[in-house]
């Protein structure tokens, strides 16, 4: 009774939605998810202009997806890391609310455990939600399900742990899911190895990171992005055939790793570092996918009346895992996955809304990926539950070219070490308000501010040098944290982890 109270409620909303607005509503909404991406992994400049890094890549249907919508050059993930973003994108909470703050795994099992050892700071991580989303909760599949939209997820979802409910799709909301499961990344990106991890090292037998739900490619020649983009065309077109409102969760595992190259596309890169080569090959395979949904969607009738949001779940990796010099891939953009700064957390925005959002346009405006709950359910004029605490903003009015009306800083809050070592991958807190960022390390109470719009390497620490900005913007850090009810880790030993302030009064000794 009370899920038709709702389903009626939602509906009723939508038709209300639709009466009142001049805006076309979005009658489809896709949202194209790549797993770490990073700023500078295609060929579309997210930067002033165009680099040797975007030189490197074939994307040409993300360079479509920019002529005909909007380009964020400062837009962000809401972790670096990716099970934080992917379920902040899902539940429109930040994971300092959440409490979502590291990647899961299994169910009940603290992942950062095996990675304490590894971190020289003085810190334990503190309690966190180990499991992830759960059924109960009012996911963005969940809304646009009731709402009457087939909901479809494809790809990796990492949205809950193994032998929690939110491990598949199917309990989050989704009518339909295509290779998603709780863990992370694949055991293989060839058919030939069963998109298995044994598979890939020659031996029987499986292991959680298997991909479920391919076997008719199993022993074949493909690979798992285009398998996974193939199933997800037929559903796009099954969706049309019944006349049904698309929610789209398109979400590749690519470019996670293992990398491992797509064959057929070595040939256009023979003078990179073949780790880097493998690499290119994989975000090529990633356009291709993209632009094969483009078509499905433009030969269906579908894609004039669809929203379509194009982004990563974290900054690239660079740490370890790729070719040449480490820390270094997402440049002039410092470190990268896992990181405190800007190549952890600032990822390729795209959105492409017909009739609504500017053919060709750039904006420096920040956005971060919790925005997407609210600003998709708009766009499609459904509304959120009035008891569902959100931290992202409706992006809508910008959208059609309004201003952003922002009550509260963007923050981030990964009181965890990663497990890879490197420039800012250390338990962390940090918000951007304006052009100015403030990290705050958790370890060694360090604080450091940067005019990102100026220097987005983050090359200059003006903390020394402007108090009274660095006192202002670690006041307001301290005054988020506490209202989003963070977590903080613990010193070893015993005792609390110095404090915000605390550390600023430090400093300015």
């Amino acid at each position: 009774m009370l899920r038709s109270f709702l389903m009626l409620s939602l509906l009723l909303s939508t038709q209300a939605r639709a009466q009142n607005s001049d805006v076309p509503e979005a009658r489809h909404v896709v949202l194209f998810l790549v797993d770490d991406l990073g700023w500078q992994d295609t060929s579309v400049p997210h930067h002033t202009e165009k680099t040797p890094l975007n030189e490197r890549y074939r994307t040409p249907h993300a360079e479509r997806l920019a002529r005909e919508g909007l380009l964020l050059r400062h837009g962000y993930a809401s972790s670096p890391v990716c099970t934080p973003t992917r379920t902040a994108i899902h539940s429109g909470q930040s994971p300092a609310r959440s409490h979502i703050t590291y990647w899961t795994l299994y169910a009940d099992r603290d992942q950062t455990t095996p990675w304490a050892r590894k971190d020289a700071s003085s810190l334990v991580a503190p309690a966190w939600d180990v499991n992830g989303l759960d059924q109960s909760d009012p996911t963005l599949a969940r809304l646009f399900s009731d709402a009457g939209f087939r909901t479809v997820h494809a790809g990796k979802a990492h949205l809950g742990a193994i032998g929690s409910s939110g491990a598949d799709p199917l309990n989050l909301g989704f009518d339909v899911n295509i290779a998603g499961h709780g863990p992370g990344g694949p055991g293989s990106y060839y058919g030939q190895h069963d998109f298995r991890a044994n598979g890939r090292r020659g031996k029987p037998g499986k292991s959680v990171w298997d991909v479920p739900g391919l076997e008719a490619y199993h022993q074949k020649d493909v690979y798992l992005t285009e398998a996974i983009v193939e199933e997800t065309c037929g559903a796009v077109r099954q969706a049309a055939k019944d006349d049904k409102r698309l929610f789209l969760s398109f979400a590749p595992y690519a470019v996670h790793a293992p990398i491992m190259p797509n064959k057929k596309y070595l040939e256009h890169y023979p003078d990179l570092d073949p780790k880097e080569a493998a690499y290119a090959t994989m975000v090529e395979t990633v356009d291709h996918a993209l632009g094969a949904l483009l078509s499905t969607l433009e030969d269906e009738g579908m894609l004039k009346d669809t929203l379509f949001v194009y982004t990563s779940d974290n900054g690239g990796l660079s740490a370890h895992g790729r070719g040449g010099e480490r820390h270094v891939h997402n440049a002039p953009l410092r470190s990268g996955k896992g990181s405190a700064y800007e190549g952890g957390v600032r990822v390729p925005w795209i959105v492409r809304w017909p009739g609504v959002v500017a053919k060709g346009t750039t904006s420096d405006v920040p956005v971060i990926s919790h925005d997407l709950y609210p600003s998709l359910l708009a766009a499609a004029g459904v509304s959120v539950p009035k008891d569902h605490v959100l931290d992202g903003v409706d992006l809508t009015p910008f959208w059609q070219g309004g201003d952003l009306d922002r009550e509260h800083p963007l923050l981030w809050h990964m009181p965890h070490f990663w497990g890879v070592h490197g420039p800012g991958i250390q338990p962390y807190s940090a918000l951007r308000q304006g052009s100015l960022k403030l990290l705050f390390f958790q370890g060694d109470g360090r604080i450091e501010l940067y005019d990102v719009l100026q220097d987005p390497g983050e090359t200059q620490d003006l903390a020394p040098e402007r108090p009274a900005d660095a006192r202002r913007l670690a006041q307001l850090l301290a005054a988020e944290l506490l209202r989003r009810k963070a977590q903080a880790p613990r010193v070893k030993g015993g005792g609390q982890p110095l404090g915000v302030m605390a550390a600023l009064n430090e400093m300015q000794r």
